[in-house]
């Protein structure tokens, strides 16, 4: 290959040349030469110097020196316009066809002679400029253009794609962002999910939908999933955009509040669900339809040669409960010192009847972790097929369970416990109000005397675990109700109607079912996922505590559960050990757990080894910490909420620590605290003094409460 000729020489005074200057081709007229720099006007009639190693490898024509700047002028103007029209005809695509795999690198004269016999220095020119503007195909090196390869060409054209996509996006993104946050600011409406944004009208579908996807991933808190991951990609155009709209101070949930202000997310959205991950409702189930149905076929196989357990097992829970895993059966009995005692029954679902581990399925539901029950309703762990329906220990049919058989002496002390696996029909299903009813019956119309019974034995458990130090705490329930649609929503809270006898019943037989079967678990080596609470309370610390102030001073002396494998004390409860395992239906930790027996009981081996629990337990204390955001801090975004619609209105409240410039007030009924600047509240402020206080601010996503006024209650 030739290297570039040179069609008039050197370049001397009259001769036309061309330089790059910001990536593109100038046309000039040398004035002047001294030693290689050279002193040209160019066609805006400005002079320039530069050395004559920056001029572009195509020269001429040359004309004799001395004519006019008028005359220089009207010629790069003809010349110029020439060499416009031949580039404009040129398609550097076509040519980098020809030449890719060919050549590795040649001149422009060498492009030219692919389209012209005798090519001129104006058609040379036109070519070279032509190669220039195709960065993604060429790469000029004096006095040679480079020909990428096919690779590198797609690579560069994908990324001339992005940018283009890019810029567009940043375009639209700063018009719609700004006026979004401008409604915000003036305390304008959302806009409804079928309303257009003036700034959006004529918007590209992609680049809307970019926008969109940009805001639900930084609601969703979404970060880089690696070099050029498509989230990293959404978060720079974010923070880019971010940046454009110039908000002084922090808005931590500003995507939030502008996809509402747009309509792509509805008011009150939870984006608490987002960041955790968390698919709410049942539709995230469909995909694993495949699935769901081979559980059907072998929970019939098992069904069809399955013995079932005669034994009258009932259950009690709220009447809205559906996805149900716990019942039992209780009686007198004669132990076998010839002692009298009770045999107690706890039956618990077991959904890991024929559970393919590890598959798509399986790991969806680890990640899910626990069912959440909120105010706007419930988001089950399972398929809803499964732990509500085929699983669920409703009375409509045989279920598979785990029975866990108690032998307890007078005083509820355990003298022998021994698990089995079993197919039971239960007798009934028993709302809470109307458990109780019967309790409270006694012996007369409507009485239950298994349900008598049954309290009779929970008292006697609950003693026992007071006598051991347990920490009880016994505190309203406020249940948050909503009504309306999502734009005009209306909240009202009300205390939870108990039952307390029926409650009892049920909780001690739980604790009862967990401890048992992890004292069990240790004694024949089968590994389960505890909660332990191995610390020392002093003793005023222990009993039951239902005023806010002693609740609010045990709460803080207790330490929050760990996950361990290791069965270790539970100080608030007042067990030895503690393996939750009443839940199967509603927890992955119950699951395992119940998984773990269930092997024990079939073949002699649990189904993991100390070790795989050990490795389990950091993803999985991890998930759920994420996951347990949601239940601790949404219902109170409905209570915040509930105070905004009531501005103004008195709500009673008492003080349950009084450290520092802002004592805590505690508002039972809503089981909310707040802190207070002490000026509000009077210099003699103390624990137990109660106030009526009235709220100025409220921001429930910014979970912030603020107290303008507080009045000593009489």
């Amino acid at each position: 290959m030739t290297k570039s000729l040179k069609l008039s020489g050197f370049p001397r005074p009259g001769a036309v040349v061309e330089f790059l200057q910001d990536n593109e081709a100038h046309i000039a007229w040398v004035l002047e030469e001294s030693q290689g720099r050279l002193r040209l006007l160019t066609r805006t009639k400005r002079e320039v110097k530069l050395p004559a190693a920056r001029l572009l490898p195509w020269l001429g024509p040359e004309f004799p020196p001395g004519a006019t700047r008028e005359e220089i002028g009207h010629r790069l103007e003809d010349i110029e316009a020439r060499r416009r029209g031949i580039c404009a005809e040129v398609n550097p695509m076509e040519l980098w066809d020809m030449a890719q795999g060919e050549v590795e690198h040649a001149p422009a004269e060498w492009f030219s002679q692919l389209l012209w016999t005798e090519p001129g220095v104006d058609e040379v020119a036109g070519m070279g400029r032509a190669l220039l503007s195709a960065k993604a195909h060429f790469k000029f090196q004096p006095p040679d253009f480079d020909i990428h390869p096919a690779d590198k060409v797609e690579a560069r054209l994908a990324r001339e794609r992005e940018d283009k996509d890019r810029e567009a996006v940043a375009s639209a993104g700063h018009a719609i962002l700004s006026a979004l946050w401008a409604r915000i600011k003036s305390g304008q409406p959302p806009l409804a999910p079928h309303m257009v944004l003036r700034e959006a009208e004529g918007l590209d579908p992609d680049v809307e939908a970019r926008l969109r996807a940009m805001l639900l991933a930084q609601v969703a808190q979404k970060t880089a999933g690696g070099p050029g991951g498509e989230y990293d990609a959404l978060a720079k155009l974010w923070e880019s955009l971010k940046k454009s709209l110039n908000i002084k101070g922090e808005t931590p949930h500003l995507a939030l509040q502008l996809a509402q202000a747009w309509g792509v997310l509805p008011p009150h959205h939870c984006h608490l669900l987002d960041e955790a991950g968390y698919a709410w409702g049942d539709g995230w189930s469909a995909a694993f339809a495949g699935e769901i149905a081979a559980q059907r076929e072998r929970f019939a196989a098992r069904a069809a040669e399955a013995k079932l357990d005669p034994t009258p097992y009932v259950s009690i829970d709220a009447a809205t409960t559906r996805d149900i895993d716990d019942a039992f059966f209780v009686a007198e009995t004669t132990l076998p010192d010839g002692s009298p005692g009770f045999l107690c029954r706890v039956t618990l679902a077991r959904p890991c009847l024929a559970w393919d581990f590890g598959a798509p399925l399986d790991r969806e539901v680890f990640s899910r972790a626990t069912s959440l029950y909120l105010p706007e309703g419930s988001g089950h762990m399972m398929p809803e097929e499964l732990g509500t329906g085929l699983f669920s220990l409703t009375a409509d049919g045989p279920k598979p369970a785990l029975v866990a058989e108690f032998l307890l002496d007078e005083r509820a002390e355990i003298v022998d416990t021994r698990p089995r696996l079993a197919w039971v029909k239960l007798a009934r299903n028993i709302a809470y109000p109307d458990a109780q009813a019967a309790i409270e019956a006694d012996n007369g119309a409507g009485s239950d005397p298994q349900l008598s019974l049954a309290l009779r034995i929970a008292r006697e458990l609950f003693a026992r675990r007071l006598e051991r130090g347990a920490v009880v705490i016994d505190k309203p329930e406020p249940q948050v109700e909503l009504s309306g649609e999502a734009e005009s929503v209306s909240v009202d809270i009300a205390l939870r109607q108990t039952s307390p006898d029926a409650e009892l019943l049920v909780s001690e037989f739980m604790i009862l079912a967990n401890s048992g079967l992890a004292l069990w678990a240790r004694e024949n080596g089968v590994p389960l996922l505890c909660r332990t609470q191995d610390i020392a309370l002093p003793r005023e610390a222990t009993g039951v505590f239902s005023d806010p102030v002693d609740i609010f001073r045990v709460v803080k002396l207790l330490a929050p559960p760990l996950l361990e494998r290791q069965p270790r004390r539970h100080a608030a409860l007042a067990c030895e050990a503690y393996a939750t395992i009443t839940s199967p239906i509603r927890r992955y930790v119950d699951f395992i757990n119940m998984a773990q027996v269930q092997s024990f009981l079939e073949c002699g081996a649990p189904r993991l080894d100390a070790a795989a629990v050990d490795a389990l337990i950091p993803h999985l204390s991890a998930r759920i910490q994420e996951v347990g955001q949601v239940q601790r801090f949404r219902p109170r975004y409905w209570k915040l909420v509930y105070l905004a619609q009531r501005k103004r209105q008195p709500f009673p409240a008492v003080v349950v620590d009084d450290a520092g410039p802002y004592p805590t007030l505690s508002l039972p009924e809503l089981q909310i605290t707040t802190r207070v600047p002490r000026n509000l509240l009077g210099d003699r402020v103390q624990p137990g003094m109660r106030f009526d206080i009235v709220f100025g601010r409220i921001d429930p996503l910014a979970n912030e409460l603020k107290v303008v006024e507080a009045l000593e209650a009489e």
